[in-house]
Formats: structure tokens, sequence, C-alpha cells
């Protein structure tokens, strides 16, 4: 009794194995290709704060102070990775010519500009922090012990491609420790 009720629950998990889910193409390896990452309209808000607290995770981790989301260096960073997308190319600067300083005071931010990191992806915000905490560079971006203030922001194309920006900096008449 108890060895047909285990064959019955096993060929009923196989079977329902192949019956659930969207058919999703194969690639050569025999794994799901990936399919690109879309913000739905009204997630805007969950993204950014999906960022900001998986950011300080981090920050806590290596035992550094969180940073606070910065409506001028949001603003900084949307203009960004649009520009990036018109561009299309992940650069740093912008097509005026502007560095990542300049946009950030011309949208209005008084502090001091720590850093930017920047990517161009198919992928959620969370695989592309995680992209960013495995180089040196722009893991330094976000973990900068001086930061205090964080903007975030991205441009999807139709097709999906996003355009990712992340800015660091300090509040407005913050003195660090360095000279």
């Amino acid at each position: 009794m108890y060895r047909r009720a285990l064959i019955l629950g096993l060929v009923t998990a196989g079977v329902s194995a192949c019956v659930g889910g969207p058919n999703r193409a194969l690639g050569p390896d025999g794994l799901p290709l990936p399919t690109a990452y879309i913000i739905a309209p009204g997630e805007e808000a969950a993204v950014k704060f999906r960022m900001l607290d998986s950011v300080n995770a981090l920050r806590q981790a290596a035992r550094v102070g969180p940073v606070a989301l910065d409506p001028q260096l949001n603003a900084a960073a949307a203009t960004h990775a649009r520009d990036m997308s018109i561009q299309n190319r992940p650069w740093l600067f912008g097509a005026d010519g502007s560095s990542p300083v300049q946009r950030a005071r011309r949208a209005g931010f008084t502090g001091r500009f720590l850093g930017e990191t920047i990517s161009e992806s198919y992928e959620s915000e969370l695989a592309t922090l995680t992209a960013w905490m495995n180089d040196e560079r722009t893991r330094a971006v976000i973990m900068d012990p001086n930061a205090q203030l964080m903007g975030f922001s991205w441009f999807q194309e139709p097709a999906g491609k996003l355009w990712w920006t992340l800015n660091m900096g300090t509040a407005p008449g913050f003195a660090s420790g360095l000279s």
C-alpha cells in the first residue's frame, strides 16, 4: 500500500511539473533563456526602496552608516540614465560633456558628491547591485563611509533594456575626517 502511494505521488509530481508555468525558450545548454526584467508602472517606488534597503543592509554588514534617498541625487540619476539610453552607451559623461558632479549641481544638490555607478542591463536592480558589489571600483562608491545620501534611478527602453544610475553624496556642510 505504501509503495503504491509513493509511486502515485511521484507520478503526480512529475506530471504537474510538466504542465505548470509558461513555456520559455531554451538555450543550447537546455536552460531557459533569460528574459528582460520589466518594471511595471506603479512599481517605481518599490524598486527604489528595495535598492535603498539592499544598499543599507550591505553597508550595515560592513559596519558603515546608512544612506537616505535624496531627491536631487535621484533627479541627477534619472537624467543620466535617460541620457545614456539616448547615447546608447554606458559611460559617466553626459551627451553635453557634463560630469556626474555637474549633473548633481544642476539638479540642486548642495552636499559633497562622492561618486556615481552606472549599468546597462536587462536585469533587476538587485542583480545590478550584485554586479556592482563584485567590482572593486563600484563597490567603493556604494560602500564609501562618508556617504549619507543616495540617488538612484533608471530608464527602461520599450524592449526592456535598463540603464541604471546610482549616486552617493554627503549632506550639505558634512565634514569628513579627510583633509
